[in-house]
């Protein structure tokens, strides 16, 4: 009776408001009504409902629009066979991380209350919650909505922004395309940042604005805020952490530099839209990658280990002095409050209650001096390490630079010289006096290199200490096709850099600028058709690639984490070299829990499948067997690949 009575004033508030109805129940505290599924109840609920809506209105209940929201657990009820009246429109949902769950069958009889999507840009629950600020890239929205459209999903567009405030932009972009689907494709989606940036701060600055909005959410949406730690990126390997670091202080400045070109009347509206963004996330991910340093630094012994530490805190202090100033300085305190949301120290799913500061390490320092060397590629020092120092591979096409870092673990300077008998070895300096540390970089002078595979040393001696280091090269000779280069063992490709391609009479493949981790994607359209799965007719991407070793390779393709919105069995893919019976991926095998919430916390899926490869040129096929998959990166290890979170960097490519 109380639910009844809910119900109906609910229906006698609303009057002639024009609405839809929401119909279907759910528990208490976004929690299931009931263990299982309770088909029978939640039928004769929506009846009574309806029947309420036709009482309250006087009119028969399918001439009130309704809507259906198969949210959740929900979901549940449809898969298993609940229906409801025509004439309500299906809600569809995504996953509360922008992955939609599911979309009409194509071939399905129309119903006249069609379909919609629920989609989020901020979300409360597992694995993490995000509400800082925007995460969202406006290109995985367009893949996502565009998905939804094609398969007739058009009556209703709902998002979940959580606060309006830090979701400006791409609310604007969902109510955009929303309006006119038809007006957007995959090429034109780079021009959507300049001309929302023309509409709010004019032409002279929107080109410059619009990169930063780009880079921006591409950088936050590699993973969300509340879910980066000290151990995200890599210190070690392929320079990973420096490099995103490097990329966020660079797009800072970039920012700053736009600041000062501003009209005065349009500084608050740039701090609160770009800047803030911006140097907010500069300013988290420097503390990470600080506090990353520091741990490290305390475990090799270093001397400047503290003043790594108290780096991170004042980094911490200014997270704090940032939203401050948004809060109290900006617009006189127009938007108070707007940045309160916890973001740092998180321990699970739920916020915490303050930011709470990273764990640091501090460390006492012997008196006298002692000499550590630390190089590219590994954690170890040494002298002291088992292990013997072997720098990463030279190869005469990338011509690398690695490092050597010389450390002080004492209190007292020391002074150090580096030799090497071998007149192609270059190094940045041979002498000096070591306080803190030294980074020396070393290269090769090709022209007196041998060519072929050799090995050259690099002695290093300081505070009684030496220790050498060995310094691998391959100038590569014989001839080499176009392709992509094997070097340190691995070969990594963007996926929008194939070689070849093959397309059928109705599919073509796309690419999504920007879409993805590191630089733009690759998919099939229109989404909508089945494929089959005749690999000899199938679109296929080619990869010319160059191998300079033999054996067995692991080939991992990162995705972005699509969900399997049909009711199929799962999305399908085929992967070999050259003219080998290709390997079909079922790319939705694994469906457990454990694997949604990895593929939403780190926004990539990456599937692998073994091979073997003789030495040479070779081309890799992929073979598109369903619509919908979206392929970011191509990683493939020969037995060097070392473990990061975005994958190496892109090899060398022979043109």
């Amino acid at each position: 009776e109380q639910l009844e009575e809910f119900w109906r004033k609910g229906m006698e508030r609303m009057g002639d408001t024009e609405t839809i109805v929401s119909i279907g129940m759910r528990g208490d505290g976004d929690e299931p009504m009931t263990e299982g599924t309770a088909i029978e109840l939640l039928e004769n609920i929506v009846k009574r409902q309806r029947e309420i809506i036709a009482e309250t209105t006087g009119k028969p209940a399918s001439q009130t629009p309704q809507m259906w929201a198969l949210y959740k657990e929900v979901q549940d009820y449809y898969d298993k066979g609940m229906r409801v009246p025509d004439d309500v429109t299906l809600l569809l949902c995504d996953d509360n991380w922008g992955n939609i769950r599911k979309l009409p069958d194509p071939q399905a009889a129309e119903r006249s209350g069609g379909y919609g999507i629920y989609y989020h840009y901020d979300y409360v629950g597992g694995p993490r919650n995000y509400k800082w600020l925007n995460t969202n890239q406006i290109e995985r929205t367009w893949e996502q909505m565009n998905l939804a459209y094609e398969h007739n999903v058009k009556k209703v567009w709902i998002v979940n922004v959580g606060d309006i405030k830090p979701m400006e932009f791409p609310t604007q972009f969902f109510l955009d395309l929303a309006w006119n689907p038809e007006a957007f494709t995959a090429p034109d989606l780079p021009d959507y940042y300049v001309s929302w940036a023309t509409e709010i701060f004019g032409k002279e600055q929107a080109k410059g604005i619009a990169e930063i909005m780009q880079l921006y959410t591409k950088y936050n949406a590699r993973r969300k805020p509340e879910l980066l730690n000290a151990d995200t990126y890599s210190l070690v390997h392929y320079n990973e952490a420096e490099r995103v670091n490097n990329e966020y202080q660079e797009l800072l400045k970039k920012a700053e530099s736009v600041k000062k070109l501003v009209p005065s009347e349009l500084q608050d509206a740039y701090y609160q839209l770009v800047y803030f963004p911006v140097a907010a996330s500069a300013n988290l991910n420097e503390l990470y990658f600080v506090t990353a340093k520091n741990r490290l630094y305390a475990k090799q012994g270093r001397a400047l280990t503290n003043s790594y530490a108290e780096k991170a805190e004042e980094l911490f202090q200014k997270d704090a002095a940032l939203t401050q100033y948004y809060h109290t300085e900006l617009a006189d305190g127009k938007w108070n409050h707007m940045m309160s949301q916890t973001h740092i120290g998180y321990t699970y799913w739920q916020q915490p209650e303050v930011n709470a500061m990273p764990e640091i390490k501090k460390i006492s320092l012997t008196e006298k001096a002692k000499m550590g060397v630390s190089i590219s590629g590994s954690a170890e020092v040494y002298p002291i390490s088992t292990e013997k120092a072997i720098l990463p591979n030279y190869d005469s096409f990338n011509r690398p630079q690695y490092e050597i870092e010389i450390f002080n673990k004492g209190k007292k300077p020391f002074d150090f010289q580096l030799s090497s008998n071998y007149d192609w070895i270059k190094v940045s300096e041979k002498k000096g006096k070591i306080e803190k540390q030294e980074k020396i970089m070393v290269s090769i002078d090709w022209s007196k290199a041998s060519e072929g595979e050799s090995t050259g040393e690099i002695i290093i001696k300081g505070a009684g200490d030496k220790v050498e280091v060995s310094v691998p090269v391959n100038k590569i000779g014989e001839p080499i096709k176009p392709g992509f280069l094997e070097t340190n063992g691995y070969v990594s490709i963007h996926a929008e850099n194939y070689s070849d391609k093959r397309e059928t009479d109705s599919t073509i493949w796309i690419t999504i600028p920007n879409l993805g981790k590191t630089k733009s994607s690759v998919s099939t359209s229109p989404a909508v058709l089945n494929l089959g799965e005749d690999i000899e007719k199938s679109p296929r991407l080619s990869y010319n690639i160059n191998f300079l070793s033999e054996g067995e390779v692991k080939v991992h393709l990162y995705f972005s984490p699509t969900l399997n919105y049909t009711a199929g069995n799962g999305f399908k893919y085929a992967v070999g070299f050259d003219n080998e019976k290709p390997l079909i991926v079922n790319f939705h095998e694994d469906t457990s829990s454990r694997a949604w919430n990895q593929s939403v916390a780190n926004n990539i899926k990456i599937l692998t499948t073994s091979h073997h490869i003789k030495k040479g040129n070779h081309t890799l096929n992929y073979y598109a067997l369903h619509n919908g998959l979206v392929l970011q990166k191509i990683v493939i290890d020969t037995g060097g690949l070392r473990e990061t979170y975005l994958g190496p960097p892109q090899s060398f490519e022979i043109n």
